[in-house]
């Protein structure tokens, strides 16, 4: 079996990323992630009504064998001597790609920007529930717009940056780090939450979630604060955006949310855009700011895509230059 260098792994993050701009997500059938969902959801309907708490320990634990084992394997079968550099370079990119979506985060937003432009409310409470849980029947413009760029900013962590640090951090093995953490992430959107039937069955998960995304929530507020310096020298129409606050923001309300981690992406960007982010009966990030308006979905799109660009390049470096160290 070949081990791969700095400049494979590098190389295949930059496909991976490629993948996903240009081709988006692959069918069900043949997505990795989906596989570990059908996994969840056999082992969530075949949960026992006592012990749940130790049942979804051992289903998490399962659950990651699964997702580690998958991309060990793939990791396996390209470092074959026999198999084609290109092939394998292919194959290692799409499985990565898999873990993150780029693509997946922004274009409903954009999508969801149109229809409020143009009025169509009905439209846009049918796309909402792919970013929030939130009953989208009883959200004015102001709060659709604003759930629209909490969850973008939100699941900047956990849908891109922290994928990404995973694969960079464990070097050949990035891969398999990789898909554990997918399996995290994905266990902890579907049974991670503190209400029944998944109080208990999901304790595990959600911790282990928390745990996993508490360096890439806080990492985020770089590559956010990076990229709001960035767009902040091209003129735009939509309005004023400001890094220093973006900055002030997440130092001051990162932690206002229930969720340890959650904030700190939310709030440097509400600082970058200069807009309130409310969720009723749950936190207000950016208190002094003006409410959120329809412009603000694109312009948190073009911000968290520059940050996006920004952790792609920054962790392909830090492999390469990681690389010279360990591959000698």
């Amino acid at each position: 079996m070949i081990v791969p260098d700095s400049g494979h792994l590098a190389l295949v993050l930059l496909l991976a990323a490629g993948i996903d701009i240009f081709l988006g997500e692959p069918p069900a059938a043949v997505h990795p992630v989906v596989w570990i969902g059908k996994l969840i959801n056999i082992l969530k309907d075949a949960a026992p009504q006592t012990h749940r708490k130790l049942y979804g320990t051992a289903m998490a634990l399962c659950c990651v064998f699964f997702a580690a084992l998958l991309g060990y394997s793939v990791l396996y079968i390209a470092a074959l001597p026999w198999i084609p550099r290109v092939f394998a370079l292919l194959l290692e990119a799409y499985f990565l790609k898999a873990t993150f979506a780029i693509n997946c985060l922004l274009s409903p937003a954009r999508e969801i920007y149109r229809h409020l432009e143009a009025d169509r409310l009905e439209n846009v409470r049918e796309l909402l529930p792919i970013y929030v849980s939130r009953n989208p029947s009883k959200l004015n413009t102001t709060q659709m717009s604003s759930a629209v760029v909490e969850s973008v900013s939100e699941n900047y962590v956990d849908g891109i940056l922290s994928p990404i640090f995973y694969y960079a951090l464990f070097g050949e093995f990035g891969l398999v780090a990789a898909y554990a953490f997918k399996a995290v992430n994905t266990l902890d959107s579907m049974v991670g939450y503190k209400t029944e039937p998944y109080r208990e069955l999901g304790y595990f998960s959600a911790k282990l979630d928390d745990v996993l995304n508490w360096i890439p929530a806080r990492v985020s507020v770089i590559f956010i604060l990076a990229a709001a310096f960035t767009v902040a020298l091209v003129p735009k129409k939509q309005g004023k955006i400001n890094p220093l606050n973006s900055l002030k923001s997440a130092l001051k309300d990162g932690m206002k949310t229930p969720s340890p981690n959650s904030g700190y992406p939310m709030a440097a960007t509400a600082g970058a855009l200069g807009v309130k982010l409310e969720k009723p009966d749950n936190y207000i990030l950016g208190a002094l700011y003006p409410p959120t308006e329809v412009k603000d979905i694109k312009r948190v799109s073009q911000l968290i895509a520059v940050a996006s660009g920004f952790s792609l390049a920054a962790f392909a470096a830090v492999i390469q230059i990681a690389g010279i160290h360990l591959y000698p």
